[in-house]
């Protein structure tokens, strides 16, 4: 039972414990589409279309799974690993009349606000008799540029209002202090919501501060803490239980200091809201109550009613074509979705694969979805069903207990998709990854993190050699690991311009690729998992086939094969000791890569290859055209290796040639062989592999040209 009395309390001193802080570190900055049943995908588009016409809320899907995001250059000055451009998020009223100027600059993680943020303001010069709005925002990552950082400054010093939201980042919150705290007294209104609590003591709104954020001392540590305690509520949860108990909170203060409450509170809602119309409802509130000049000017005028905030739910269900923007449970989205979408767009309820997927709120509430209503029509257009659910904070854990079973407590789901890239229960800030790890384990399906890049252009990450931001690789990549997730794959990005997320098409579709094999992997019987295991042969010239530095690896393979066959995996007729294993793929134990005596599994004729190969011509600017003279018999190419019912051992290629065997680890421009390329098409087309194990000194892909992450 929440104590009103203690939640007036806290809002008017405003600090917080230790209970709740941020534990975030410095981090420091260190294709093929599967085939798809055509009439399916094409009445899934044609009800994205439908329904999209109709509400004129966005493109269809197909338009926005093709669209290019690369069109859009973005030049300027930038952060370490982006060059993209505060100046494109800079509005200067075009005619401010006799109206006073309010100069507003804001710092965000991510872009998604800039589409909402310069709607409002444009909303605001054109409309407004009593303001204009300047108005410049800057994404956390840019303010490591000191040209980028000088500028903020100096925009900084002119504001009258500063807005910062989720920076968590240490570094760059010493960064934000630095430049705000000096100017904090001169500025009208600082509105900082969840971050570090550097930042967040920053606050100042009339006679609202949060100057004891973070001390020990602190009336609404008592608050925080015992919700902490009650339900393990983050510093965001705890703001939003202290949203929705406002209207009984206020009565409790004294009128000054409520009022400057609940322009606080208010100012947090609108910004969840997240929408143009919201965002011009705060700007308008926060200007004529603290901006000096306004409040000069509207002397004797009556002020404008602040609109109420228009918010979602603080998680629920959410669908891009749904009749309503959201479902609270899961019958009433079933009832919809099972009943009046699934049969419009081709789709078997009772045998279509399911696919949970985790979004984040703010995207849905400035409406930059489009990276999502991509995956999700692949994923419809496919056949599966799809269950969308959102948090309004930071921790996903509580959705996903709510939604992904159904009421008996069974998982609906068969596999799970992240495409907020960072972990379930923290998000950027404070993680819990115990807490995460015991959810995703009692629920026990394939959990994928993808990742849209936040700090970088799709054009910036193409050009890298490096790849993904090393700041985002932490984020979005090692932590969600700790949590358990895997396949980390980019699937959308930041438009130079605009900085609307936007899909890449050809990795969407890997993303549904990977989310359907996992699903359908998950429901395949036993019996019928195959299984290729790789050895590896190196140098190829000596007899190599099948050693690693300390590891027997057909003795290895032999127990393997033994536990798969006492779990129910056909191993057909293997044999049951390692020498009789070695035998059956090598034939002679001194067998080279070349040699005739290697057990040949298969003979892929050029034609074949050149039709499920579909990067062999990309090979020929290195090898020449196939078959070659590696793993080739002269006329087909040659895979190596031997089937026991569904297992296949395999012997890898060799990296480059005899004469130059480590050719892909050192030559930057090299591919691998035809003969290479052919095996693992093997594997993926006419053996039609679930799962590859490797045994042996290494893997190759760190031999494969392509960015790190």
């Amino acid at each position: 039972m929440v104590s009103f009395k203690v939640a007036a309390a806290a809002l008017l001193s405003m600090g917080a414990a230790t209970a709740w802080q941020s534990s975030v570190p410095s981090f420091v900055a260190a294709p093929q589409r599967a085939s798809i049943q055509r009439s399916a995908a094409l009445q899934t588009a044609a009800i994205y279309e439908r329904e999209t016409s109709v509400s004129k809320r966005r493109s269809t899907a197909l338009e926005m799974v093709v669209s290019d995001p690369t069109d859009v250059s973005v030049g300027g000055r930038g952060g370490l690993f982006t060059s993209s451009n505060s100046e494109s998020r800079r509005v200067i009223p075009e005619d401010p009349r006799d109206r006073p100027t309010m100069k507003v600059v804001y710092v965000v993680l991510e872009s998604q606000y800039q589409s909402s943020m310069t709607g409002a303001v444009k909303r605001i010069n054109a409309g407004s008799e009593n303001m204009a709005v300047e108005c410049v925002g800057y994404l956390l990552e840019e303010l490591r540029d000191d040209e980028t950082f000088a500028q903020f400054k100096k925009d900084v010093e002119e504001a009258n209002v500063f807005i910062g939201s989720l920076i968590f980042v240490q570094e760059l919150a010493e960064k934000v202090t630095e430049v705000v705290q000096p100017l904090r007294d001169q500025l009208d209104a600082v509105l900082v919501f969840p971050s570090m609590p550097e930042v967040m003591r920053l606050n100042k709104v009339g006679s609202f501060t949060m100057k004891n954020l973070g001390q020990s001392k602190s009336v609404v540590a008592d608050f925080m803490k015992k919700k902490k305690q009650e339900d393990g509520s983050s510093f965001e949860e705890g703001m939003l239980k202290l949203l929705r108990t406002l209207p009984k909170v206020l009565k409790f203060l004294p009128s000054d200091k409520a009022a400057d409450a609940r322009t606080f509170m208010m100012s947090f809602q609108y910004w969840l809201g997240g929408s143009p119309q919201n965002l011009e409802s705060l700007l308008l509130m926060v200007g004529q109550d603290y901006v000096e000049p306004i409040k000069k000017s509207m002397e004797g005028k009556e002020k404008v009613k602040a609109e109420e905030p228009v918010l979602l739910p603080d998680k629920a269900i959410w669908h891009p074509v749904a009749p309503d923007l959201v479902f609270e449970t899961n019958e009433k989205y079933f009832e919809w979705y099972n009943k009046e979408f699934c049969p419009d767009a081709g789709i078997d309820p009772a045998t279509a694969p399911t696919v949970g997927i985790i979004l984040q709120k703010s995207h849905i509430n400035t409406k930059d979805d489009t990276h999502y209503v991509s995956l999700i029509s692949e994923l419809e257009g496919r056949g599966a069903r799809v269950v969308p659910i959102y948090s309004g904070g930071l921790d996903f854990s509580g959705p996903l207990e709510d939604y992904f079973y159904d009421a008996s407590g069974k998982p609906i789901v068969d596999t799970i998709v992240n495409l907020t890239g960072f972990a379930l229960v923290g998000g950027p800030a404070s993680q819990d990854h115990a807490k995460a790890a015991k959810v995703l384990k009692k629920l026990n399906r394939p959990y994928m993190c993808a990742v849209p890049l936040v700090f970088q252009s799709f054009e910036e990450w193409q050009a890298s050699e490096l790849g993904l931001h090393p700041i985002q690789v932490a984020l979005q990549v090692s932590l969600p690991e700790i949590d358990g997730a895997i396949e980390p794959i980019i699937y959308a990005g930041r438009e130079g311009a605009t900085g609307r997320s936007v899909p890449l098409a050809d990795r969407v579709n890997l993303l549904a690729d990977r989310a359907l094999k996992w699903a359908s992997l998950s429901n395949k019987p036993k019996q019928d998992k195959k299984i290729a295991i790789t050895i590896f042969s190196f140098p190829p010239d000596k007899g190599n086939v099948g050693t690693a530095a300390y590891l027997d690896v057909f003795d290895s393979i032999k127990a393997v094969l033994g536990q798969l066959k006492s779990e129910g995996y056909d191993i057909g007729d293997a044999p049951e000791s390692k020498e009789d294993i070695m035998e059956a793929v090598l034939n002679d134990p001194e067998a080279r890569i070349s040699s005739p005596e290697l057990n040949v599994a298969y003979r892929m004729n050029t034609d074949e290859y050149y039709e499920l190969t579909p990067y062999a011509k990309d090979l020929e600017e290195n090898w020449g055209p196939a078959p070659g003279n590696l793993n080739s018999d002269g006329q087909n190419l040659v895979v190596y290796g031997k089937q026991f019912g569904n297992v296949f051992i395999g012997v890898q290629p060799s990296f480059g040639y005899e004469g130059d065997p480590m050719r892909l680890l050192f030559a930057k421009s090299a591919s691998p062989h035809h003969g290479f390329a052919a095996y693992y098409t093997y594997l993926e087309k006419i053996f039609k592999a679930d799962a590859v194990l490797h045994f042996g000194t290494h893997g190759s892909l760190e031999f494969m040209p392509g960015k790190q992450v």
